[in-house]
């Protein structure tokens, strides 16, 4: 006998997953610790990062790198959180949050910033509400 299934059709994703956010879902993109990305990856979501990337991450939402993780990249996102290295530009239009055992090397552009003990930023740092940034005067 056979069996019937019906499947619906939906967007391939690589360790993606979608997060509920007041009802509307958010795509999720994870780059695992064996992981590797060299390029540019655009997502409209988040994404977190405990591989190592070389190139340039832009994401419509948030970017985490983790301890485990060594990124030489440029990040640009909503909020930016780094518990790994960085060695690269950061673009937080929201926030950029550097935690004790995180490292940036690179100029940082965010509204806010948040420093923890013992981590390290070294590089210019810019911050610039979104509306400021927006008006010109």
């Amino acid at each position: 006998m056979d069996q019937v299934v019906e499947v619906e059709e939906a967007a391939p994703t690589v360790r993606g997953r979608g997060r509920s956010n007041n009802g509307a879902v958010t795509n999720v993109l994870v780059l695992g610790p064996r992981d590797s990305l060299t390029g540019t990856l655009s997502v409209d979501g988040d994404v977190r990062v405990e591989g190592a990337v070389e190139g340039e991450i832009r994401a419509s939402g948030d970017i985490d790198v983790e301890s485990t993780s060594t990124t030489r990249a440029r990040l640009e996102g909503r909020n930016v959180s780094v518990r790994g290295s960085v060695a690269g530009d950061i673009v937080a239009s929201a926030r950029l949050s550097v935690a004790g055992s995180g490292s940036v090397k690179g100029d940082v552009q965010a509204a806010r910033l948040r420093v923890d003990d013992g981590a390290s930023v070294n590089g210019r740092i810019t911050m610039q509400t979104a509306q400021a940034s927006g008006e010109g005067g």
